[in-house]
């Protein structure tokens, strides 16, 4: 019986530990996840301002005629002719 008041004040430490755990916990959590999600939302927004330039800009176009060549026979007379 000389246990039982000890008993009491551990129970007692116990649930104001968690209860404060709880609390704080819960507080970093949701500052912790608020800071993550508003860094999503930069990068998305980032993303989304890069795509809407490239598309607006009409004049971003990739060559069709890049690496071809404007006179394909250009290497044949230089091997073909015997006077160069």
């Amino acid at each position: 019986m000389d246990n039982k008041p000890i008993l009491v004040w551990v129970l007692v430490a116990l649930v104001i530990g968690l209860v404060g755990g709880y609390y704080f916990g819960d507080n970093q959590g949701f500052k912790r996840a608020e800071a993550n999600l508003k860094k999503i939302q930069e990068e998305a927004a980032d993303k989304a301002a890069a795509a809407a330039a490239k598309a607006a800009n009409p004049f971003q176009a990739a060559n069709p005629l890049e690496g071809v060549q404007d006179d394909p026979f250009a290497k044949t007379k230089s091997i073909l002719n015997p006077f160069k």
